[in-house]
C-alpha cells in the first residue's frame, strides 16, 4: 500500500465514534482508560450518545462524524464504538478526500469491514481489523496488545499450532485482506468491492446461519474471488445457528468444499473475529504465511 498512515506515538489523539449501533459514553469508559493508557489523548464524537433507531445518531449525523475525523488535523487514528449494522447506510454520504490527502488509521471489524474494504480498494490505504471500543475490557491480553503494535509501528507475527483437520500446508507472500464474510458478500458489485486478485484473504462471521454461510461463499466461489488467492486464512466463525433441519456440514466443511481444487495455502482457527483473542491485523500490508505443522503469520511491511 502506498498510503501507510504514520504510525502513532506518545501523546497523539485518537478519535472513537460511532459507524453503526448505539454506545453510550459508560460503555466506552474502558476503552478511554485503556488508550490513555497507552499515553494517547482521546477525542470523542458526536456519535458517542446520539440515537437513533438501533443506532449511534441518524446516517447523517454518523457519516458527518467520520468526514469530521478525517479532516481534524489533531486526530491520528479512528476507532470505531462498535459494529452490529449501520456501516453500509452511511459509508456513500461520507466524504474521503481528506482521508486521502492526509492517510491515518481507522480501526474496527465486524461491521466496519464496509469501511476496510472501500479505503483498501479504492484509497489504496491500509487500515486495522481489531478490537472497537465496546467490550474491550473483555478481550484477550494479546487482543490489546497487537492492537497497541499495530497502531505504534511495532513487529507484528503471529504463531500457534495447526491442529484443524482442514487445512492446506503450504507458504504463501502477499497482501492482506478481507474481514466479516457478511460484509465482504453486501459490498459485491459496488465501489467498495473488495479486490481479492493474488492477495491474502482473510475471514471472520458470527451469529449467521449455516445456510446462509454456504451461500455467501458460493456467491465467492461463482464471482472468482477465491480463485487467484495467494493463502486463505479462517477466523472465529462463532455462534453459528442452525435449523431444526440440520444443514449437514460444519462450517469448516463449507468452507473447505469450495477451495479444496485449488493449491493455496488454507489455514483455520486464526485468533481474530467476534471472540475474545481478537488479535489485531493490518489490511492491506504485505505478509508471510507459513502452514505446516504450526500456522504462522509475519507482517513483513507495516
Amino acid at each position: 500500500m502506498s498510503k501507510r498512515p504514520p504510525f502513532l506515538k506518545t501523546g497523539d489523539t485518537i478519535g472513537i465514534l460511532c459507524t453503526a449501533r448505539y454506545v453510550n459514553m459508560e460503555q466506552i469508559q474502558p476503552a478511554i482508560k485503556l488508550f490513555e493508557s497507552w499515553g494517547l489523548r482521546v477525542k470523542l464524537g458526536d456519535s458517542i450518545g446520539a440515537e437513533w433507531n438501533i443506532f449511534g445518531g441518524d446516517d447523517e449525523l454518523r457519516a458527518k462524524n467520520l468526514s469530521d475525523f478525517f479532516v481534524d488535523a489533531e486526530i491520528k487514528a479512528i476507532v470505531c464504538a462498535r459494529g452490529g449494522y449501520g456501516t453500509l447506510r452511511m459509508i456513500d454520504k461520507v466524504d474521503f478526500s481528506a482521508l486521502d490527502r492526509n492517510p491515518k488509521w481507522l480501526i474496527g471489524f465486524s461491521d466496519v469491514t464496509a469501511l476496510h474494504a472501500h479505503i483498501n480498494t479504492c484509497l489504496n490505504m491500509p487500515s486495522i481489523h481489531g478490537q472497537m471500543a465496546l467490550n474491550i475490557e473483555n478481550k484477550s491480553a494479546e487482543a490489546h496488545e497487537t492492537l497497541r503494535k499495530a497502531l505504534f509501528g511495532e513487529a507484528l507475527s503471529f504463531s500457534y499450532q495447526n491442529d484443524f483437520d482442514f487445512t492446506r500446508h503450504g507458504t504463501a507472500e502477499g497482501e492482506l485482506v478481507g474481514g466479516n464474510l457478511a460484509l465482504i458478500y453486501a459490498v459485491q458489485g459496488s465501489v467498495s468491492e473488495l479486490d481479492t486478485d493474488g492477495k491474502i484473504l482473510f475471514l471472520e462471521e458470527v451469529e449467521e446461519w449455516l445456510y446462509n454461510v454456504d451461500r455467501m461463499l458460493w456467491n465467492l466461489k461463482r464471482s472468482g474471488k477465491l480463485d487467484n488467492l495467494k493463502g486463505l486464512i479462517i477466523g472465529g466463525f462463532s455462534q453459528l445457528l442452525d435449523n431444526d433441519i440440520p444443514f449437514g456440514m460444519t462450517y469448516e466443511e463449507i468452507i473447505w468444499e469450495k477451495v479444496k481444487d485449488y493449491d493455496y495455502p488454507v489455514c483455520f482457527n486464526f485468533p481474530s473475529g467476534h471472540i475474545d483473542d481478537n488479535r489485531a491485523l493490518i489490511l492491506g500490508s504485505k505478509v508471510k504465511l507459513e502452514v505446516g505443522e504450526d500456522v504462522s503469520l509475519r507482517f513483513t511491511t507495516q
